[in-house]
């Protein structure tokens, strides 16, 4: 089994999924008392927000190369990001550290094509909505991407960093987001992609109505698979 190195920290409270998904995932493989063999380098995300809010990109690129660089040396022989946004980098940082980089986008593409959909909703921070490195990995698939209205994308982007990144969860907060998913469904979507790794944590299957892609999950799962080939 190879070494997993994991890029967390993007926030700390969704990385403990991916630590869990991805123990849970070995064992189910393996049994026993087999987990996976795996190193989290964990970024202070108050470097990574500062970056992002003030659009020096290249600066949060250099936070997860040197992540990934410091996880490689310590063997890791993949990477993943532990965050949907960070994904605008994923192709860069793998051509730049020379090991794979489970892209989050292209493992979702695949578990949408597995449902056979072809138009789905996409929920994330404004840069996965609006930005196209996600939605790009969707269409080479033929898969059509909505996004909410800009007043809705607003209120998700502020949620998931003034609350779900910090593991507040208020009812008041998950009956919006279920209505901007009603809009979507309603728009066409035959499925709700939670493309951030924080919205599973307030967002579940049983709260909607057509199938939801759990990104971190999804990822988690991608990730070993690979390691386990």
């Amino acid at each position: 089994m190879k070494i997993i190195g994991l890029v967390g920290g993007i926030s700390w409270v969704s990385t403990i999924d991916y630590y869990r998904y991805v123990n849970i995932a070995v064992n189910d493989k393996l049994g026993g008392l087999n987990y996976a063999e795996c190193i989290i380098y964990s970024l202070n995300y108050a470097e990574v927000i500062k970056h992002n809010t003030s659009q020096d990109f290249e600066g949060t690129y250099k936070l997860l190369l040197n992540a990934a660089t410091q996880l490689k040396n310590s063997g890791a022989a993949l990477i993943i990001l532990c965050a949907n946004t960070m994904h605008m980098f994923a192709d860069r940082l793998q051509n730049e550290i020379n090991l794979p980089v489970i892209h989050i986008a292209v493992a979702t593409a695949n578990a949408i094509k597995e449902k056979q959909l072809g138009k789905v909703g996409l929920l994330g921070t404004k840069f996965t909505m609006e930005l196209d490195f996600f939605k790009d990995k969707l269409k080479e698939q033929n898969i059509e991407t909505i996004i909410p209205n800009e007043e809705d994308r607003a209120f998700i982007h502020t949620t998931i960093f003034d609350e779900l990144g910090k593991g507040i969860i208020l009812e008041e907060t998950k009956q919006r987001y279920r209505a901007i998913i009603e809009k979507l469904i309603d728009n066409g979507a035959e499925g709700i992609i939670a493309g951030c790794t924080e919205i599973p944590l307030i967002i579940k299957q049983k709260d909607i109505s057509v199938p939801l892609f759990d990104t971190t999950y999804i990822h988690s799962i991608a990730a070993v698979q690979y390691a386990m080939k």
